[in-house]
């Protein structure tokens, strides 16, 4: 018994208790490990984070959600109007203006309140200036890396679930731009995204695939093309849908972005 006990000594006393990591500071001298606490950083909810005055030095890093989406600033609100009012909405502008995000959150919103069938996505498999080859898998794993904006997006306004379970049935579909010929989509709302990564051809094909209660968005800033300029149809075709009076063109400035403060000041140096 007596050398069980003092082997069970020795063990406790070579255990490490975390009560003494703490109580080092109380004796004067200084703690080996210590909490990061997390203070208040920029955020999109704040009215006017340029005014505000940070009441820490340390940023603010938890993210927080929102259920109900609101325009954050003018062309914003004119965006989602059209996008309620007309059935071809364009919204052109630079990054972080929300183009795309209050595209899917419409779309959302529409499949919901029963106003459309299904979501269809699509966006033009094209790299930001590098060629990475061939993607493994089948159509729709080739496509995920190019429609992971797109994902984000939708996985803000679903649960995993909520958004795996209408993948696998159909109700959001992954159409690639390659594929959308011939076909005519009715009782759907269409998000078009980088669309100045297409071609005037391509764009024209795709527009004239709206089918009846049917609302198509296409989106993307002419200034970012991964293409040569002379290729790129998406300003060439918003000039000409301006005439119509069925569609809406918004044009978002640097002014209605939503992402770091920093974004902003960059488009404008750089």
């Amino acid at each position: 018994m007596g050398k069980r006990n003092a082997a069970k000594r020795m063990k406790t006393a070579a255990e490490v208790k975390a009560t003494a990591w703490i109580q080092e500071a109380d004796r004067g001298q200084p703690p080996l490990l210590h909490a990061i606490e997390g203070g208040r950083g920029w955020h999109p909810d704040d009215a006017d984070s340029r005014k505000r005055k940070s009441t820490s030095n340390e940023p603010d890093r938890t993210q927080r959600y929102q259920k109900t989406v609101k325009p954050r600033s003018e062309n914003q609100a004119q965006l989602m109007k059209a996008m309620e009012t007309h059935a071809l909405v364009a919204a052109l502008g630079p990054a972080g203006t929300g183009k795309t995000y209050l595209a899917i959150c419409k779309a959302v919103e529409a499949l919901q309140k029963g106003k459309v069938a299904r979501i269809i996505l699509s966006r033009p498999a094209v790299e930001a200036g590098e060629q990475l080859g061939f993607l493994p898998g089948a159509m729709e794993d080739k496509l995920a890396p190019y429609l992971r904006p797109l994902y984000d997006a939708l996985s803000d306004r679903l649960s995993p679930a909520q958004l795996k379970h209408m993948l696998s049935e159909g109700v959001i579909e992954i159409a690639p731009i390659g594929f959308m010929r011939g076909r005519t989509l009715n009782n759907a709302f269409i998000v078009v995204d980088e669309a100045q990564n297409c071609t005037y051809t391509q764009i024209k094909m795709l527009l004239t695939r709206l089918g009846w209660h049917s609302t198509m968005v296409i989106t993307g800033d002419p200034a970012q093309t991964d293409l040569l300029p002379e290729f790129s149809g998406l300003a060439n075709a918003a000039e000409r849908l301006e005439k119509l009076a069925g569609a809406a063109v918004i044009r978002l400035q640097g002014i209605d972005v939503v992402r770091h403060p920093l974004v902003q000041e960059m488009l404008e140096v750089l």
